[in-house]
């Protein structure tokens, strides 16, 4: 028996009628409210007594089945509706991805420009950036000066989305003539990030404000905690010790809050592996300049390591991050797994 003359028609409510139920839930529902329409018009009921056959009427059984699809309809309506309210946002690059997914929580789909394991200063856009950029209502960038080849996707892409500056209300440290693009290397300019993202999406989305102010609270504190282990951490290491070398020139914040100098490798380049010679000029640094710990990311000849480890009997640090979070199965792929992993790697090779 079909839908009409099966009830299901009546008993579905006014606000669902002549609504497009166009998700796999809820087609799988109506299919399946047809079927027991039909099967529960009589039932066979076989007495194990007897072994006599009696047909009976249904009905109760139907109204019971109506009650149920009833249900079962209404809770398939709401969630898809809430799926397709979320709130869609484009983060420049990872940390910031991070930040976004940890306030906005469920209510928001995030995408990412710049992956994790990249480099958002030398990205370049493709077509599909254009695409997420076209498609979003708030495209969260960090600024001062971190995105260089944004305006010219906003703008390649046609986008009507409302650009949000993460940074906003940071003092930025000058690096030469230019702003330090890296506040979020101290804990206490990522709770600024945090603050400025639940401000936005709490505007794009009044209705999950309650959500997005709930969502910062809880990361907020977990983001005090950290500052507070990177805090007791640091003071565990010797004053005349906190200093190290390193290739990184994204330190600056992490510097002047919590007290470790980060000194960079003279004539040495960032982008290709040192030579012999460089390695000569680290040895020279490192004794003079009493340095206890080097950070090289680029050295990848381990002789030059124990050159250096046994030539100035300083410690040679692994990977400490700065511009980008690791995949999943990476050290790193959170903000505040970053952060940690850091503080690890320099205690480790300042505090012997």
């Amino acid at each position: 028996m079909g839908l009409e003359s099966s009830g299901a028609t009546r008993s579905v409510p006014r606000t669902l009628r002549g609504a497009s139920f166009e998700t796999p839930a809820l087609g799988g529902l109506l299919r399946m409210r047809t079927y027991f329409a039909a099967k529960s018009e009589t039932l066979m009921v076989r007495s194990a007594a007897c072994g006599a056959s009696r047909t009976i009427e249904a009905g109760h059984i139907r109204r019971h089945m109506r009650a149920w699809f009833i249900g079962l309809l209404l809770a398939a309506a709401i969630i898809p509706a809430h799926a397709q309210d979320r709130l869609n946002v484009v983060a420049s690059f990872s940390i910031l991805a991070d930040f976004v997914k940890n306030v906005g929580g469920d209510r928001v789909n995030v995408t990412t420009l710049v992956g994790p394991n990249s480099d958002t200063h030398v990205y370049s856009p493709s077509p599909a950036d254009a695409k997420k950029v076209a498609d979003a209502k708030l495209v969260i960038v960090n600024g001062l000066g971190m995105e260089g080849w944004l305006p010219r996707l906003v703008q390649s892409a046609g986008s009507k989305a409302t650009i949000i500056t993460a940074t906003e209300g940071i003092a930025p440290l000058k690096r030469g003539s230019d702003a330090d693009p890296h506040p979020w290397q101290s804990v206490a300019n990522a709770k600024i990030y945090v603050a400025n993202i639940r401000t936005a999406l709490s505007a794009a989305n009044p209705a999950d404000a309650a959500a997005f102010k709930s969502n910062a609270e809880a990361y907020l504190a977990k983001l005090d905690a950290l500052d507070r282990e990177v805090r007791d951490a640091v003071a565990k290491i010797p004053e005349g010790r906190r200093k190290v070398i390193s290739t990184h020139a994204a330190f600056g914040y992490f510097a002047a809050v919590y007290g470790i100098e980060f000194i960079a490798p003279l004539g040495v380049s960032t982008e290709s592996e040192p030579s012999a010679r460089d390695i000569a000029g680290i040895i020279t640094q490192v004794k003079s300049a009493k340095i206890p710990a080097v950070f090289l990311e680029n050295i990848s000849d381990p002789r030059l390591i124990r050159r250096i480890s046994a030539e100035t009997g300083a410690s040679v640090g692994g990977i400490i991050y700065s511009d980008s979070l690791t995949d999943e199965k990476g050290d790193a792929p959170t903000y505040i797994d970053m952060v940690r992993h850091n503080i690890k790697a320099l205690t480790s090779a300042l505090g012997n």
